[in-house]
């Protein structure tokens, strides 16, 4: 083996060595606000913590929400062609890759509970273990990813505001395991021009565990490249992601919220004469 051959197999070695010690992710994208790149490879992991055991059965369903999914049927939900057509069976309805589904209501601030469940037994790694997403309006996404012992880049394990900020903690359980979000998300506000006025917000409580709190979003949610606002409606529908991964979910409701009018300054109290 000549010496140039000799440093070219060394120089590859390294960068595969470096490659595995920053893990998966990038270390080309742009950066972000934090300074941190999108999916960045370098980017720490947030520590592992126990939530407890799962539910053993749906939890209960507020009086004031509206159900989404009540385990038997689709009706609240279109897909492709105008049907939602992922399978439903023993309470749950589970991707099948027939597409993403998307309510066919729409909201706009508001108060949402999923409930998931990673497959099991597991295939792939990283993004490619059961991986599926929550999306507001279509286009805000709080990621649904089985990150229990999967190491995959900190924006993008489950419960991240992807490719924008890792949660706090990574609170997932084990696959197979019932698992709850309960997100409260403050819609978008654009003036007339179609410029931001205050940018979306989102808080996450993943299996009882605050990991997101009042997270401001940069944008809609993008792939190795920086989030962009464009100017939308003040409502949008709930849409579930169809990322190849036989993801279940069940017991899905949410409550309208209304916080521009319970910002609403009190009335001034009246003068004592």
């Amino acid at each position: 083996m000549s010496t140039a051959t000799l440093s070219r197999c060394l120089a590859g070695l390294f960068a595969a060595s470096t490659l595995l010690a920053q893990g998966p992710g990038y270390t080309d994208t742009p950066k972000l606000p934090s300074g941190w790149r999108v999916h960045d490879a370098t980017r720490p992991r947030p520590p592992a913590v126990d939530p407890g055991p799962a539910p053993a059965a749906p939890l209960p369903v507020p009086a004031d929400a509206t159900r989404l999914f009540d385990g038997t049927k689709l009706d609240a939900w279109t897909g492709n062609g105008g049907v939602a057509k992922w399978t439903v069976k023993d309470g749950f309805m589970e991707v099948n890759g027939t597409g993403d589904i998307q309510t066919k209501a729409e909201f706009g601030d508001c108060q949402l509970h999923v409930e998931w469940a990673a497959p099991a037994p597991t295939k792939g790694d990283s993004q490619g273990r059961g991986n599926s997403g929550v999306f507001f309006f279509g286009r805000y996404e709080v990621q649904v990813l089985d990150s229990y012992d999967n190491p995959t880049y900190a924006d993008g394990q489950a419960a991240s505001i992807y490719g924008q900020l890792p949660p706090m903690v990574n609170a997932c359980r084990k696959p197979g395991e019932w698992q709850t979000y309960d997100i409260v998300f403050r819609a978008p506000r654009f003036d007339a021009d179609g410029k931001v006025l205050e940018p979306a917000r989102v808080t996450v409580v993943h299996n009882g565990i605050v990991v997101q709190l009042d997270q401001p979003l940069l944008g809609p949610t993008a792939h190795r490249s920086l989030p962009q606002y464009e100017p939308h409606a003040a409502t949008g529908p709930i849409r579930l992601q169809d990322h190849g991964d036989p993801v279940r979910y069940r017991n899905l409701w949410i409550r309208p919220l209304d916080f521009a009018r319970q910002a609403a300054p009190a009335p001034a109290a009246p003068e004592k004469k």
